[in-house]
């Protein structure tokens, strides 16, 4: 593996290059900037990959070699799918790969697609992504001459749109309905056959494993979570947008890194909304690191960082989050659809001050009946999400109760009002923080 190009060493990688502007990357510049595709053997690329220890970045943090190999060992693969529904309302890093560097997340997907033996790639999108879809149109056009089928669909954006069950549903039916039930997508997916689906920064990170190597990846990061990863920090930083950071990068460098805090903060909300709310005087100390993480009950999850200032109430925050996913559900099951709804009702009545006294015992148990028994996850990152509203903000309640919450909305993105694609300039390395950024 060549590590020739030294502008790659340190950050930014994944955003090298990218230039004020909001235009996307062309494929001439796109090369100027990372080489071309390397020529590798799928054995080859599937090792090196393995080596250099990527992980999923959609959410599930899944091994990519081994989500690579589980397909390539089926017989007659069927279609790569780029996931680039992002339907977590405050992540904007798949859109912004795709709106302006979709020849990176395409290098992926085609050294993918040659790595498990298929001829297809379908970039799946998001209809309100406009720009997106825009911007991979052109990028695949500039492509003619490739030997594979490339193509872009939108589709809704629901929040239980992008798993990756329901997106097989969507591109099958046109129903984006999400199941646990088997056949899963690498056994049976799009057009029943097996199907590789992964989302654009992972994809990605792949494009940039395969020219520079497994050791050129894990110069960055630490030994266990080596790399690099996009986060969108948002909430009361000064500058909110997507940044690229290192593994193992103080929590605290997170927040400088987007331009520092706009005043003290009680949390921080560590996933997007299937994450976990973690009390600031505990989440400033942690690394970006799953083992930090993971001490306080959490993950990066979607790659969201949410600061919540002292000035905002994390409880009535909470409960528009709350509510908002339980109007997300899919209606496929009871346990979600009624279930969901009355733990929302009831954490709007303690956000209110109208709850009984022993309304968030009530909540809890509601959340523990629920865990586990819908066809897809919806539910368990929901009451993953709400358990930790109760435990973090449960001095709140009784504020609340006595009618003594003054506090000024903080406005947490929901449906249909993301965090949008930042563009207005890429800056250099911060001292301690070690990332690129642009917004």
């Amino acid at each position: 593996m060549s590590t020739a190009n030294g502008g790659h060493h340190g950050l930014p990688r994944l955003l090298a290059g990218l230039k004020p502007g909001g235009r996307p990357m062309s494929l001439a510049a796109h090369h100027r900037i990372h080489g071309p595709v390397p020529s590798i053997a799928p054995h080859q690329l599937i090792e090196e990959v393995e080596r250099s220890g990527l992980r999923g970045r959609g959410g599930a943090d899944f091994p990519t070699a081994r989500k690579l190999q589980t397909v390539a060992d089926r017989k007659r693969v069927g279609a790569v799918v780029v996931n680039g529904s992002e339907t977590e309302p405050a992540s904007a890093k798949d859109r912004l790969l795709l709106a302006r560097l979709p020849h990176l997340v395409l290098d992926g997907a085609l050294l993918a697609a040659r790595a498990v033996g298929s001829s297809e790639v379908i970039v799946k999108v998001g209809q309100n992504a406009t720009d997106a879809v825009r911007a991979v149109d052109d990028a695949i056009m500039e492509r003619e001459s490739e030997r594979f089928r490339m193509s872009v669909l939108t589709g809704p954006d629901g929040y239980v749109t992008g798993e990756e069950s329901a997106v097989v549903h969507y591109l099958n039916d046109s129903t984006p309905k999400p199941t646990f039930i088997p056949p899963r997508p690498f056994e049976r997916g799009y057009r029943g056959r097996p199907t590789l689906i992964q989302n654009p920064e992972t994809l990605a990170q792949l494009a940039l494993v395969a020219r520079f190597g497994s050791r050129w990846y894990r110069e960055l990061g630490t030994v266990a979570d080596p790399g690099s990863a996009l986060v969108t920090i948002t909430g009361a930083v000064r500058a909110p947008g997507v940044y690229e950071l290192a593994f193992g990068t103080p929590m605290a460098d997170l927040l400088d890194a987007a331009g520092g805090r706009t005043e003290p903060l009680q949390a921080l909300l560590v996933g997007g909304y299937f994450g976990t709310w973690v009390d600031a005087s505990a989440a400033v100390a942690l690394r970006l690191a799953r083992e930090d993480l993971r001490s306080v009950g959490c993950s990066l999850g979607s790659g969201v960082l949410i600061a919540l200032g002292e000035s905002a109430c994390g409880l009535h925050e909470s409960a528009r989050v709350i509510s908002y996913l339980a109007e997300q559900s899919a209606g496929q099951c009871g346990p979600c659809v009624y279930g969901l709804r009355s733990i929302a009702d009831s954490v709007g009545a303690l956000a209110g001050g109208v709850a009984g006294p022993r309304e968030r015992e009530r909540v809890l148990r509601w959340a523990g009946e629920i865990r586990g028994r819908g066809a897809c996850h919806h539910p368990d990152g929901a009451v993953r999400f709400v358990e930790s509203t109760l435990r973090v903000f449960a001095s709140d309640i009784e504020t609340h109760r006595r009618g003594r919450c003054t506090a000024r909305p903080a406005g947490l993105p929901l449906g249909g009002s993301a965090v949008e694609p930042p563009g207005s300039r890429v800056a250099g390395p911060l001292a301690g923080a070690r990332r690129g950024l642009v917004r």
